[in-house]
């Protein structure tokens, strides 16, 4: 079973999915981390130094390289740009939208200067959530709310959720966990 997260920054896909793969018995990947393996680099420092533009070719080309089976993917909140990739990643599992209210997203990423997110100059976070939401919802097989992440107990109540409907076979929560 693999199960790809996707969701806005700050929406506990990797404190998720560590947990998730934990509970699973399987490999966690975390895409922005292979980003910075691949290239040396941290994400905000290509971004600085290359562009928006190279760092969403190397995002791309990194979530193609992404073949395993049997494990939980965390991908960076902008990896629903782009459409071949999330087929590939369709093709591997099940794909898990982790859905923060704006509110939620703005008080958890705090100073988000050095955090690595594809953010156009000039664009609000506000403006991010606007452009990625229909996005998430678009490639989504199940959808859970996650306004309650980061406290212990949510997390691994988020985590059984998220095992309950890719075994169970529902598409959403209508309600945080």
């Amino acid at each position: 079973m693999t199960i790809t997260l996707i969701g806005m920054p700050a929406s506990g896909k990797s404190t998720v999915g560590k947990l998730l793969a934990k509970e699973l018995g399987i490999k966690f990947i975390d895409t922005d981390n292979l980003i910075e393996e691949r290239t040396g680099r941290h994400l905000q420092d290509i971004i600085n130094s290359d562009g928006l533009d190279q760092f969403k070719r190397i995002e791309e080309d990194t979530l193609m390289t992404v073949t395993e089976q049997d494990a939980v993917i965390a991908t960076g909140g902008s990896a629903v740009y782009y459409d071949r990739a999330m087929e590939h990643l369709k093709t591997l599992g099940k794909v898990v939208y982790l859905k923060a209210e704006l509110k939620t997203i703005v008080i958890r990423l705090g100073d988000f200067s050095k955090r690595g997110i594809a953010l156009k100059p000039g664009t609000t976070i506000a403006d991010l959530y606007d452009e990625r939401i229909p996005l998430y919802e678009k490639y989504a097989d199940i959808t859970v709310p996650c306004d309650n992440i980061g406290y212990k107990r949510s997390c691994h109540s988020t985590v059984r959720k998220i095992i309950e409907l890719v075994r169970g076979g529902s598409k959403t929560v209508s309600q945080s966990v």
